[in-house]
């Protein structure tokens, strides 16, 4: 199975490193195969991620005292991950336009701007790191559930990789993309290293998803977008069938 995780991982590196050269993603309306993606990851939480958390609710609370007076402890978190990186995005958003590079109109608004990169970045390095160590640990160690996690990551890591690419341009090309590349492989060096609780595992995989509805959803729902619902509605409904399958 390592050998397999390998493969998968060298995948989820070449897709941060290579995705840039995919040209036919690039300009408005969006991608079909963007909103495609993001169908997919989508689906994968709703229809895996979340009634496998509605199964770990129990264990969660009687392992984790702190979660022992909240009623629905595996949503509490996977809403806590979803507020997360909407919080982070606000910021970046908030200084910078969406279209465009940062005014440079002195020393102080350029190191900003730095910071800022460097923030948004270094959560999704965390976000990555934490697919690549839930890769080993997954509630599913038979070949069906990595090959099902590993198809929704990957495009998920799609999706992200051109919203960050928009975001901060050259930036991202020169240092960011290979940032988030090793992320994913620290988190699975990582993860054949330890040993963790299942309790800890479902409170990893609530704040996860939380993460993915909303970089997918941040990405497809803007209106300048130009998304395209009928790609996002095809790939939430394929893989949703196969998941049910």
């Amino acid at each position: 199975m390592v050998i397999v995780e390998a493969f998968i991982v060298t995948g989820f590196v070449l897709v941060h490193l290579f995705a840039g050269k995919l040209r036919f993603l690039e300009g408005i309306p969006r991608s079909r195969w963007l909103s495609l993606a993001g169908g997919i990851s989508v689906a994968y939480v709703f229809v895996h991620v979340l009634p496998e958390l509605a199964e770990a609710q129990h264990s969660i609370g009687e392992q984790w005292q702190v979660f022992q007076w909240v009623e629905h402890h595996a949503y509490v978190v996977a809403l806590f991950g979803l507020v997360v990186f909407y919080g982070l995005e606000r910021l970046v958003k908030s200084s910078r336009g969406r279209r465009g590079e940062p005014p440079q109109t002195g020393e102080g608004e350029a190191k900003k701007s730095v910071g800022l990169f460097w923030l948004h970045i270094f959560s999704f390095a965390i976000y990555n790191a934490l697919i690549g160590f839930l890769l080993v640990h997954r509630e599913e160690q038979d070949i069906r559930g990595l090959l099902f996690f590993s198809v929704a990551m990957a495009v998920h890591f799609l999706v992200n990789d051109y919203g960050l690419r928009q975001d901060h341009k050259d930036t991202y090309r020169s240092a960011g993309r290979w940032m988030l590349a090793s992320a994913v492989l620290v988190g699975w060096f990582v993860g054949l290293a330890t040993n963790i609780s299942t309790t800890a595992i479902d409170v990893f995989f609530a704040f996860l998803a939380g993460g993915v509805v909303l970089n997918v959803l941040k990405e497809e729902l803007p209106e300048e977008r130009e998304s395209r619902f009928s790609s996002f509605l095809l790939g939430a409904a394929a893989y949703t069938v196969l998941l049910l399958l």
